[in-house]
């Protein structure tokens, strides 16, 4: 009889009463009017969930930031190179409508209050999205979203001026009102301690070139990733809920590209909300984006509630 097969698990995996121990005797440094202002529209997060959560989270960060310096600087006094500041990127991905900006601007606020005051800053992927009318010449316009629709070659030297210290790094803004890239804006990004950046498809690796040169993908500038984990049905019915709500709040603003949406029947945006969920973002979802959960090094995963049910954090 053989030695029973021994299973190998990436992660090490814990219960919310599990994880929320972690905190140890970190204070909370942010109030219910903070989590209020900071949650995303549809997301019912309480100040409960966030001390649970993103306390003992916050506290697991602060002690990666502080060995990676400490590699970093024991680097530099072998090299004999400059100490130059290396900002800490922070990756944040998941679905449409699963909770990735109230993660990332909850942690940016928690981050930021650490007793050293660090610089947080705080972008998303949408900057880097082609402008509607090339993703028109592209014929990518029904496929916003998916890792074709954008400038990846722009966000890799963003990441790489980021990384390397560079000054003054401009993102380009994307507009939710009117659907685009505004011309000529940008959001300036100037040598944060720690930078977060929230995308879809931030964990993907893309194509290896036939020609076998090297080539650089965005998670080669992380420094620690998280995937917002949920079940299709539960993204499913948030986005829906989402959709609702913006039909009578964001969407009713005239100069808004949905604006039209807020003027149908009930019935009629319930069929087109449908529509998008499972012509667009459902297959996003499966092909690109869910793939890319196994490449987190923390798995936040949703129950029904909108609440996080479980965390699971990689071994090494």
């Amino acid at each position: 009889m053989g030695k029973p097969k021994l299973e190998l698990q990436p992660y090490h995996q814990f219960t919310m009463a599990e994880w929320s121990n972690f905190r140890a005797d970190e204070p909370m440094t942010l109030a219910a009017a903070d989590i209020d202002r900071l949650r995303a529209l549809t997301d019912p997060i309480s100040l409960e969930e966030a001390e649970q959560v993103y306390l003992p989270l916050s506290r697991l960060i602060s002690l990666y930031v502080e060995a990676t310096q400490g590699l970093h600087r024991a680097s530099t006094r072998f090299l004999g190179a400059d100490d130059r500041k290396v900002p800490y990127i922070i990756g944040v991905a998941g679905s449409v409508a699963s909770g990735k900006s109230t993660t990332s601007r909850i942690l940016q606020a928690l981050l930021s209050r650490w007793p050293s005051s660090p610089k947080v800053d705080l972008v998303t992927t949408d900057g880097f999205l082609f402008s509607n009318a090339k993703l028109d010449e592209l014929k990518l316009s029904d496929r916003k979203g998916f890792p074709e629709s954008y400038d990846r070659a722009a966000f890799i030297k963003f990441l790489s001026d980021i990384k390397s210290g560079k000054p003054r790094v401009g993102v380009p803004v994307y507009s939710h009102l009117f659907y685009d890239i505004v011309p000529d804006e940008q959001i300036i990004i100037d040598r944060p301690d720690i930078l977060i950046v929230e995308g879809l498809n931030i964990l993907q690796p893309g194509e290896l070139p036939k020609s076998g040169r090297p080539i650089l993908f965005a998670t080669d500038f992380l420094d620690f990733s998280i995937f917002i984990d949920a079940s299709e049905a539960d993204l499913t019915e948030w986005f829906m809920a989402r959709f609702r709500t913006l039909r009578t709040t964001a969407f009713a603003d005239p100069t808004s590209f949905f604006h039209r949406f807020s003027q149908m029947s009930a019935k009629e945006a319930e069929d087109f909300g449908l529509w998008a969920w499972t012509a667009i973002n459902l297959p996003n979802l499966r092909d690109n984006i869910l793939p890319t959960r196994s490449r987190a090094d923390l798995v936040l995963t949703k129950g029904s509630s909108h609440r996080i049910e479980r965390v699971a954090l990689r071994k090494v």
